[in-house]
C-alpha cells in the first residue's frame, strides 16, 4: 500500500450485549466479525456503502445466539476486509488491526480484528468466517489457533456470505481447551476422546514454505510425528493440488458476482483498488465454467475422503512466510495471497476441517502449522490439537 495506514485494535464497534447468567462460557468476552448479525446493528461487511444502504439486523446470527446463551459476552464487532474478499488485513475505510507479534505487519484477513482482538488479549475468543483462508491467515500471522470446521456443520443463518460452497464459521483463541469447547457448542457434539491414529505429511507442499519458516516448521513436524506409530509422506499432486487455487478463484468468482454484482453496479461503493479488481474478474466467470470447476470439485472431494478415511490428519504449513509489512505494495501483497491460496484453497475445495496451532519461530514470534481430518471428524481434529499443545506443555 502505498499511504500511510491507521493500525487499531480491530473492534469497529463496541459493543455489551451480556449472555445469560450460567453456562460453560459465563464471564469470558467475545467479539464477532462484522459479517455476522448482531440483533439492532447493521451489518457493515467492512465497506461503509453497504452499511449506508442496508437496516439493522432484526436477530442475532445462529453462532452468536448459542454463545450467548452459554453465557458469553459479545463486547464488540470486528474488522473485517470489505466484503471478506482479502486475506491482507487492511480496510481502507477502518484501518489495518494491530499484529501484537508482528507490530510492523499485516495482522491477515479477512477474519483480521478478530485475530487481533484474540493476539492482545482483549477477548477470550472471536468469531469469524473462512472461505479461502480468512480464519487461517490471521491466526497464522497473529500467533493463535484457529479453527475451520468442515463444510457445512456450522449454522451460517444470519452470516454475509462470500461464496456460499466455500465459507465456513471458524473461530480463534488463545489455547486449544477453548478452540474445543467452542467446538462442543457450535457444532453440537460432545468432545472426542480419540487420537488419531495416522499422520500424513503432505510432502510437496512444504516446498512452498520460505527459508526463513523451513527450520522451525520441520522440527515441530518431527515432534508432533513423534507421538504417531503410522506416519506417511504423501504428495496432494494426484489430487489436483497444482490447480486448486485456480479452480477455487472459479468457484470463489461465480458465487461473489451472485452475492453482490447486482448492488455494486447499481450502487457503484468506494472499495479498495486491488478488492475491486478482484469483483471484475467475478464478473467474467461463465456459468460453464462453474460447471466444469463444480465437476472438478467433486473429484477432489472424493479424493480426500479417501485420503483421510479412518482416524486420518493430514498436516501442512498454514502460510507460507511471515507476514508482509503494513506498507508493503500492492504487488507484494497480490504475491504474498496468490502463494498462501496454495495452501489454504485445499480445505474449502475438499470441504475438511483444518486447525492452525501456532509454531515457535523465535522468543516473540510463531508461525501456523495446519492439520486437516476427514469430514466431519471436527472434534476429534480438536482433541488432537489439545492432546498435542499438553504434551509439549509437559515436555517443556
Amino acid at each position: 500500500m502505498t499511504t500511510a495506514i491507521k493500525r487499531f485494535n480491530g473492534i469497529i464497534k463496541e459493543l455489551n450485549i451480556p449472555g445469560s447468567g450460567s453456562g460453560c462460557l459465563a464471564g469470558l468476552k467475545f467479539v464477532a466479525k462484522d459479517l455476522f448479525d448482531v440483533k439492532d446493528e447493521v451489518t457493515g461487511i467492512g465497506n461503509l456503502d453497504w452499511a449506508r444502504t442496508h437496516k439493522p439486523a432484526t436477530a442475532n446470527a445462529d453462532t452468536i445466539e448459542l454463545l450467548l446463551n452459554e453465557g458469553a459476552t459479545l463486547v464488540g464487532k470486528a474488522c473485517t476486509d470489505e466484503f471478506a474478499f482479502s486475506v491482507d488485513g487492511i480496510n481502507i475505510h477502518f484501518g489495518a488491526p494491530d499484529n501484537p507479534q508482528y507490530p510492523d505487519r499485516i495482522p491477515g484477513g479477512s477474519s483480521s480484528g478478530s485475530g487481533s482482538a484474540v493476539a492482545a488479549g482483549l477477548v477470550d475468543f472471536a468469531l469469524g468466517t473462512d472461505t479461502g483462508g480468512s480464519i487461517r491467515v490471521p491466526a497464522s500471522y497473529c500467533g493463535v489457533y484457529g479453527f475451520r470446521p468442515s463444510h457445512g456443520r456450522v449454522s451460517v443463518n444470519g452470516v454475509m456470505p462470500l461464496a456460499q460452497k466455500l465459507d465456513a464459521v471458524g473461530w480463534m483463541s488463545r489455547n486449544p481447551e477453548m478452540l474445543e469447547t467452542l467446538g462442543s457448542i457450535l457444532l453440537k457434539e460432545s468432545p472426542s476422546k480419540v487420537f488419531p491414529k495416522k499422520l500424513l505429511i503432505a510432502k510437496d507442499t512444504f516446498g512452498l514454505v520460505m527459508p526463513a519458516l523451513r527450520t522451525a516448521i520441520e522440527e515441530a513436524v518431527e515432534n508432533i510425528a513423534s507421538n504417531f506409530s503410522a506416519v506417511e509422506e504423501v504428495h496432494l499432486e494426484p489430487y489436483g493440488w497444482e490447480g486448486h487455487a485456480q479452480l477455487y478463484r472459479v468457484f470463489q468468482g461465480w458465487e461473489c458476482w451472485k452475492n453482490y454484482g447486482e448492488w455494486i453496479t447499481e450502487t457503484n461503493p468506494h472499495i479498495c483498488p486491488s478488492i475491486k479488481e478482484r469483483f471484475d474478474f467475478t464478473s467474467t466467470v461463465t456459468a460453464e465454467d462453474y460447471k466444469e470447476a463444480t465437476a472438478f470439485r467433486n473429484r477432489i472431494v472424493d479424493g480426500f475422503s479417501e485420503l483421510l478415511a479412518g482416524d486420518t490428519i493430514l498436516c501442512l504449513p498454514t502460510t507460507t512466510n511471515v507476514p508482509p509489512l503494513i506498507d508493503a505494495s500492492d504487488e507484494e501483497l497480490l504475491k504474498n495471497r496468490a502463494r498462501n491460496m496454495n495452501l489454504t484453497s485445499v480445505a474449502p475445495l475438499a470441504a475438511v476441517p483444518e486447525i492452525c496451532i501456532p509454531i515457535k519461530l523465535t522468543e516473540k514470534t510463531t508461525t501456523g502449522l495446519s492439520f486437516m481430518a476427514h469430514h466431519g471428524n471436527d472434534m476429534m481434529l480438536l482433541n488432537f490439537c489439545r492432546n498435542i499443545y499438553n504434551r509439549f506443555k509437559q515436555e517443556r
